[in-house]
């Protein structure tokens, strides 16, 4: 019953719009960690990955191909993102979803959605070009591989978009399809998707 005392409805309300888990989640969370908001939101996203880490092997071949065309009519997106039923794929929540990522698209300009898409020769090119800094030439061996692969890490992270910050968040697109995965209750994946800037190329 203390707990119970403690934890006022206006702390669940908070809790529900940084995570959007249920009500019950919420406050079984808040109980937990002692009304402590920030260790409640560790641990829903701690449960949430687990949930959704057994779901990731499973078939997601609905979904939605959606655009999104940036005022201004300069710049677009074309995105897939596959869940598992069709019922899920005309929810808000999926198609607030794939919006929000079609716009992180448009933002941020990435060019794969995860690290295992990123094409081998692509990657190997890279480090090549990382590796062939001078200023790695006067350090040692393992030391030279250590820096090599930090910066590869942060390359990654400006063009893989699971690996992208989202928006101005600390979660990562990776974690917020993480939480999705955990909330909806199905496995899902970005597919594929190509952005289009008026002019670019030519």
């Amino acid at each position: 019953m203390v707990d119970q005392i403690l934890i006022k409805p206006a702390q669940v309300k908070e809790l529900r719009e940084r995570t959007g888990a249920g009500f019950m989640d919420c406050k079984r969370a808040l109980e937990e960690t002692g009304g402590d908001l920030d260790a409640a939101v560790n641990l829903l996203r701690e449960r949430g990955q687990a949930a959704a880490a057994k779901k990731a092997g499973r078939d997601a071949r609905e979904g939605v191909v959606s655009s999104y065309i940036h005022a201004g009519g300069r710049l677009g997106v074309l995105i897939e993102v596959n869940c598992e039923t069709d019922f899920v794929a005309r929810t808000d929540d999926f198609q607030k979803l794939v919006r929000d990522l079609a716009m992180q698209v448009a933002g941020l300009a990435a060019e794969y959605p995860t690290v295992e898409a990123i094409p081998v020769p692509v990657l190997e090119a890279k480090r090549a070009e990382l590796l062939a800094d001078e200023a790695l030439a006067a350090k040692p061996a393992e030391i030279q591989q250590k820096i090599v692969d930090g910066q590869l890490r942060k390359w990654q992270q400006q063009i893989v978009l699971y690996e992208q910050p989202f928006r101005d968040t600390d979660q990562t697109v990776g974690q917020l399809i993480t939480d999705a995965v955990a909330r909806i209750g199905e496995n899902i994946r970005v597919r594929r998707f190509v952005r289009y800037a008026l002019g670019e190329e030519l």
